[in-house]
């Protein structure tokens, strides 16, 4: 399973954790079942491979994080938004944004750029393309007002990564 796959699946998490009101440690603990994540590769091949102990640490860091941070996400989401209200927005479009916004603000470890292409490629498969270019612009203004650099100039994907050396170079500033 590639990282690109455990995020999807932190994304699929998060999303059932707004319908059912449990907290996101009961949601991880029924989700890693087994028993359960096996029937779910008949629905989706996304759950064709159990998670390693690894990747099951990074979704749950993803998830617990989210959820700790869902409020400072909901108003960088807002703030970017536009004039949008966060209602307006669909739900995995939600999800979405919040990982990604988590990822750049608190997980070192995934590259900036990594996490905001990631999250653009994930809602191609969920949403219209007017709702993909919308989140990529909510991402853009973010990543220039939080983190004063446009992500597209270093686009990358997380197979590609996955092979780069650990330390990734400072952005370009913009002229």
């Amino acid at each position: 399973m590639t990282r690109t796959v455990a995020r999807e699946i932190a994304v699929q998490i998060g999303y059932s954790l707004a319908d059912r009101g449990k907290t996101p440690e009961d949601a991880l603990s029924d989700f890693f079942d087994k028993e359960y994540f096996s029937s779910l590769k008949e629905e989706n091949a996304l759950f064709a491979e159990y998670p390693s102990k690894k990747q099951r640490e990074y979704i749950s860091a993803i998830v617990t994080g989210v959820a700790e941070r869902r409020n400072e996400l909901d108003d960088y989401i807002e703030k970017y938004s536009k004039g949008w209200k966060l209602a307006r927005i669909s739900r995995i479009a939600q999800s979405v944004l919040r990982v990604a916004m988590f990822e750049v603000l608190y997980m070192d470890e995934v590259p900036d750029s990594v996490a905001i292409n990631e999250a653009v490629e994930l809602a191609k498969g969920y949403e219209e393309q007017e709702t993909v270019a919308f989140i990529n612009g909510i991402l853009g203004s973010f990543m220039r007002s939080e983190r004063g650099y446009e992500p597209s100039a270093e686009r990358e994907t997380e197979e590609a990564a996955n092979d780069a050396p650990s330390e990734m170079p400072a952005p370009a500033a913009e002229e």
